[in-house]
């Protein structure tokens, strides 16, 4: 299917610059395309909110990862968020030793004049470090997947901001040098009293529960809908893959155990790869189960939308379960879950790790759950 595209209507009006974006991951660009595009539709209702109100466009910057699966999906993601009239600044900000100072330094008079900053990450220290330096009184989080989750549960118990997967105490060495700018941004991150000037809000597809004075906007997937699809069909069944084996959650072992089982279950035949997993064990899952092993050049719910797809998607803890039911609604695609078994956990593994995983899977909406087997845990 030929890629679809919507260009900014001629004589549109310049971007606004007041509102700045920061990304690291196709993900979160993904997401604050649908922030923007929510936020233009609720300014053109008559009965639109007192919300963020960005004019024809935004300015995102993008701080550049090394990987180079996520730096192609970045670049991919930059043409569509340019083709809606956003204005796109690519960041090498980890090019080598010298690079934070000149990024930081090429982007303060912009953090200065922004009036509203839009992050996909507020575990990132870069996004943490660049909080510190703007004067903005808006603050906006979108969706930086299930993260977003801990985030909003750590931000309504005061706690510091630690990512879920991340073993230890968080009191390194390095911990300790960024702390007072960490400990700053959450302060950014906390909504001011009631009557302050500073408003924080939340743009998600997650089931949170946000604290008091964080305004939650609900993202629907609406411009992923509008944009692309409806996908066609296919029989057989597609599994979404997951980089809990390079995070050191499971073991590798017990993970291509149980895709090999889910495929031969439902019949998958395709296996759509994150973009951090890593080559070795994408061809070892290749050759134990003749799965066929696609690397998505988008993120997976606009590789699903425009498709094709299988009609039944599979998949393990993770963002997809909560957001591709909402991008395929209506198609009458299915999405299954498969829990973790507690067992398949590395002893690396963080002690909230089944906790986590355990309420990702059991706060999805519209999806088929698949309890671990005996079968799929033993191998």
């Amino acid at each position: 299917m030929p890629r679809q595209r919507h260009r900014t209507a001629p004589g549109a009006t310049a971007p606004d610059t007041g509102t700045l974006a920061f990304v690291e991951s196709p993900v979160q660009l993904l997401n604050v395309l649908e922030w923007a595009h929510t936020a233009r539709a609720a300014c053109a209702s008559p009965a639109g909110d007192a919300g963020p109100r960005p004019a024809s466009g935004i300015t995102v910057v993008v701080l550049s990862p090394h990987d180079p699966m996520t730096r192609g999906q970045l670049r991919r993601m930059a043409e569509l968020a340019r083709d809606e009239g956003h204005t796109v600044r690519w960041e090498e900000a980890r090019g080598g030793p010298t690079a934070p100072v000149r990024t930081i330094g090429g982007l303060t008079p912009l953090l200065r004049r922004a009036r509203r900053i839009v992050i996909g990450d507020p575990f990132s220290r870069y996004v943490q470090l660049l909080l510190t330096l703007t004067r903005a009184r808006d603050l906006v989080v979108v969706d930086d997947g299930t993260a977003t989750m801990e985030f909003i549960s750590q931000l309504a118990r005061g706690e510091r901001l630690v990512r879920w997967h991340r073993h230890g105490n968080g009191r390194g060495a390095r911990d300790l040098v960024f702390a007072p700018f960490s400990a700053t941004a959450r302060r950014r991150l906390t909504p001011a009293p009631e009557g302050g000037r500073r408003t924080v809000g939340l743009f998600s597809s997650m089931p949170v529960e946000a604290p008091p004075g964080v305004c939650v906007t609900t993202n629907a997937f609406a411009w992923t809908r509008d944009r692309f699809g409806p996908p066609r069909l296919m029989g057989a069944a597609d599994i979404v893959g997951t980089s809990l084996v390079e995070t050191g959650v499971v073991d590798a072992d017990r993970y291509l155990d149980a895709v090999r089982t889910l495929a031969t279950t439902h019949g998958a035949t395709r296996y759509f790869a994150h973009r951090r997993e890593s080559a070795e064990k994408l061809r070892r899952l290749a050759a134990e189960s003749g799965l066929e092993i696609v690397r998505p050049d988008l993120p997976l719910e606009l590789i699903a939308r425009r498709g094709p797809i299988g009609r039944l998607i599979v998949s393990f803890p993770s963002t997809v379960v909560h957001t591709l039911p909402l991008a395929l609604l209506g198609t009458g695609v299915k999405v299954a879950v498969c829990d973790i078994d507690p067992q398949w956990l590395t002893a690396n593994a963080s002690p909230r790790a089944q906790g986590f995983l355990d309420g990702v899977t059991g706060t999805a909406r519209d999806v088929q759950r698949l309890p671990f087997t005996q079968r799929m845990a033993a191998g």
